[in-house]
């Protein structure tokens, strides 16, 4: 069967819908995913503000491994995970959902694929604060 999708053969644009800087997001969807060397988790973040791109979502992967567990540790942390679990060692898929946080969130190309790289999280109580600090260096690197 032979489909006709507009726009599939303009590959050339694609890098207006890659989304790049500070967002504040909602966990919407979590899967764990093992692998022998590097088991990870899979996230899709709704993007709640800057509202432009609000109902948007974004898929990241932060990684299980005793090397990468830091990164796993900050997220839990700043997006307000149960303390009780996190003391337990225990990630719980549906204590997730819902949670709310800021994240950075960049682009890194490897062998002609790009990958979102989560760079980062903070509390969504800082939301106005880092907003506001990421539209004027924002500003200031277009300018340059």
């Amino acid at each position: 069967m032979k489909r006709h999708i507009p726009g599939l053969r303009d590959g050339g644009n694609v890098s207006e819908s890659i989304l790049e800087g500070v967002f504040l997001v909602r966990v919407d969807q979590v899967f764990y995913r093992w692998h022998p060397e590097r088991p990870f988790y899979v996230l899709r973040l709704a993007i709640l503000e800057p509202r432009e791109h609000q109902g948007r979502s974004l898929n990241g992967r932060l990684y299980c491994t005793p090397k990468a567990l830091w990164k796993l540790r900050w997220f839990l942390r700043d997006f307000g995970y149960d303390h009780d679990l996190m003391g337990r060692d225990e990630v719980d898929e549906k204590a997730l959902m819902g949670l709310r946080g800021i994240v950075r969130i960049s682009r890194t190309i490897l062998n002609g694929r790009s990958f979102l790289n989560l760079g980062g999280f903070a509390p969504a109580s800082e939301w106005e604060e880092l907003s506001t600090s990421a539209v004027s260096c924002q500003e200031v690197a277009h300018d340059v």
